[in-house]
């Protein structure tokens, strides 16, 4: 049997069995803070601090800020080991130093860093898309899945969340994370209903204040609904999911939107082409107006708890009609 001991251990201390995506550009050390002091796990990509120095820095931030809250270790880290990476020695050498209890690696290989955070005691956690890459990295030694199911914000899966979770727990009984989609503490209950151990969850903090973005994007958030979402291979080359007002804002046609882009995260630090192309998740319409993150966790537990009977529920929703 997989080691399971890190799921009891962050599900006693955590509010909430959620943890707060990394999000490219979004995700910064305010987020991550944020979401540690108010019960769930927070997480940023490496890439979002522009240099080494910098991620020094808010390495340095959330390890002290935590640890003066009573929250220390409830944070983790997302690397990129695609190997046209060109950070990523430097970027493990700083996880190897501040020692986050879960990486999350992304768009490669997990055995890539792998014997360095085992060797400091850390868990490598793997993003997948299929049962195919969930055998992989499963049988390359990662400690936990993160299965990323269709509806992600970003980078997304295409299978159903059902079914995915299902064929992935007939040969898999570690610890299992469930991305894609959830936006609501009800979404989070069935999240776990179906077999995940955690939730994570990344479009519905993109309009909080604390939040690496600019104030269109959140409003842009908040008028938006799922239909107003595209999946394109024509940003990134990976299929990923973004707000259809900021593609033709940023000047893409449809046929552009058809083209698929050759991968490469070697300009990972050129942030310009970035600036107006924003992501976001089916579950986009859960997001009513901008909050801060303590606000919207509080709505979460508060649903995640049953303590919304069916007819505040339903006036919740109303406020989101469109």
């Amino acid at each position: 049997m997989t080691d399971r001991s890190i799921v009891d251990q962050l599900q006693a201390r955590l509010r909430l069995p959620a943890i707060v995506a990394p999000m490219f550009l979004i995700s910064g050390p305010d987020i991550v803070i944020a979401a540690a002091r108010a019960g769930i796990m927070g997480m940023f990509p490496a890439p979002n601090a522009r240099t080494i120095h910098d991620l020094s820095e808010w390495l340095a931030r959330i390890t002290r800020e935590l640890t003066e809250a009573g929250r220390e270790g409830m944070w983790a880290i997302n690397m990129i080991v695609h190997p046209t990476y060109d950070r990523f020695d430097a970027e493990l050498d700083l996880v190897c130093e501040y020692k986050p209890q879960i990486v999350v690696t992304a768009l490669g290989n997990p055995r890539r860093p792998m014997d360095r955070i085992h060797a400091y005691g850390g868990s490598v956690f793997a993003d997948v898309i299929s049962p195919a890459q969930a055998r992989k990295a499963a049988d390359a030694g990662a400690d936990g899945l993160i299965l990323v199911a269709s509806g992600a914000g970003g980078h997304t899966g295409h299978y159903s969340h059902f079914a995915f979770v299902e064929e992935v727990r007939s040969f898999w009984d570690g610890p299992l994370v469930l991305a894609g989609a959830i936006g609501s503490g009800n979404a989070i209950r069935a999240a776990l209903t179906l077999g995940a151990d955690f939730a994570y969850m990344g479009t519905r903090f993109i309009a909080t204040r604390e939040a690496q973005v600019a104030e269109a994007n959140r409003e842009m958030l908040v008028r938006s609904g799922m239909e107003d979402i595209v999946t394109t291979r024509a940003v990134t080359g990976i299929a990923s999911n973004w707000m259809r007002e900021s593609l033709e804002a940023s000047g893409f046609t449809a046929e552009m939107l058809e083209e698929k882009k050759k991968v490469d995260f070697s300009n990972m630090g050129d942030t310009k082409a970035w600036k107006s192309i924003w992501g976001a998740g089916h579950s986009v319409g859960r997001t009513c107006r901008i909050q801060t993150v303590a606000e919207v966790v509080d709505e979460l537990a508060d649903e995640y708890a049953g303590g919304t009977s069916r007819a505040q529920s339903i006036e919740r929703w109303s406020t989101c009609r469109r």
